[in-house]
């Protein structure tokens, strides 16, 4: 009889070390809601466990059945073997503890803009970026993908209507599942169509966008992991900025007066503010990031 690993590893504990140990080894990336290995082998335990993903602490002595461990080593295995990033094994992602349903036709959910939108010094609380969160009544968000910037912004605004925009067919089925699971969905609404495109010149207290912005030679060398995810999610030409400079030029005429435009580009602050002195960006950090993100206010982009 041949000895299996999932005899020797009994705990949660167990599990957890043998994760870090496996994807250091064969040196996985972590870039797609886990910024490390011990990080992701965390959420694949504790989500394929039906267990709060928030804190391991609680469970590390706790001992697995026989299918658990079947289905964790099982977990383990495929993301090793085919560099499936954890949220597409498990179809969930999380963004600040709330849950999304996902897929390959999708971009796993990471962005920056997620966090911001539950940091106090930026959003509610005379924030920097929005002083009073009930007052903005009308938001969008473009290029959605799963939807979960437009679930969270919902969230965080209860008095806005929200529209959110992708191009894509496929991303769209998604977030529909989305949208329709959460309890703010009602007041969320789904557009296809190319960035402003849809919209019909609506106006909007804020937009938010987490666009494709990874430039063509990155494209050429990303990491196996970032190879199952949309291509027309991720690339944003020679520079990786088309798209952002094509939002910036259509952005004045669906903003209202006092609003602002929240936008996530990557790496190109240098560019940008190179290529558009005149407009005074302010650059965003959090934790993970320093100056990916970008608030420009309504006034700044000749909105009166």
């Amino acid at each position: 009889m041949t000895h299996a690993i999932t005899d020797d590893l009994l705990t949660l504990r167990d599990w957890l070390r043998y994760a870090v140990s496996r994807f250091n080894a064969a040196e996985v990336f972590h870039g797609h809601g886990a910024t490390s290995a011990i990080d992701e082998a965390a959420f694949i335990v504790l989500e394929s466990l039906s267990l709060p993903v928030d804190d391991i602490n609680p469970w590390l002595d706790c001992r697995l059945t026989a299918p658990e461990r079947e289905r964790l080593g099982a977990l383990i295995e495929a993301r090793v073997t085919t560099r499936k990033p954890a949220a597409y094994l498990l179809g969930k992602a999380y963004i600040h503890g709330v849950p999304f349903k996902i897929d390959e036709r999708v971009i796993v959910p990471r962005s920056f803009i997620g966090e911001m939108l539950f940091d106090e010094a930026l959003i509610g609380n005379g924030g920097m970026v929005v002083e009073d969160s009930d007052a903005v009544e009308a938001v969008l968000d473009l290029c959605t993908g799963s939807g979960c910037l437009a679930v969270l912004a919902a969230h965080v605004f209860p008095n806005a209507e929200v529209d959110a925009v992708d191009l894509s067919p496929d991303a769209l089925e998604v977030a529909k599942v989305n949208v329709a699971e959460s309890p703010v969905g009602g007041r969320v609404t789904l557009h296809r169509g190319d960035l402003f495109a849809p919209l019909k010149g609506r106006r909007y207290d804020l937009i938010i966008t987490n666009p494709p912005y990874v430039e063509a030679e990155v494209m050429d060398v990303l990491p196996a992991e970032y190879r199952h995810e949309p291509v027309m999610a991720l690339a944003g030409g020679p520079d990786g900025l088309d798209i952002v400079r094509r939002i910036l030029a259509d952005a004045p005429k669906h903003l209202n007066p006092g609003g602002g435009l929240l936008c996530e580009i990557g790496t190109g602050s240098e560019i940008l503010d190179a290529e558009y002195p005149h407009l005074p960006f302010t650059w965003l950090d959090t934790e993970d990031s320093e100056g990916e993100v970008f608030w420009l206010d309504a006034a700044a982009l000749g909105v009166r």
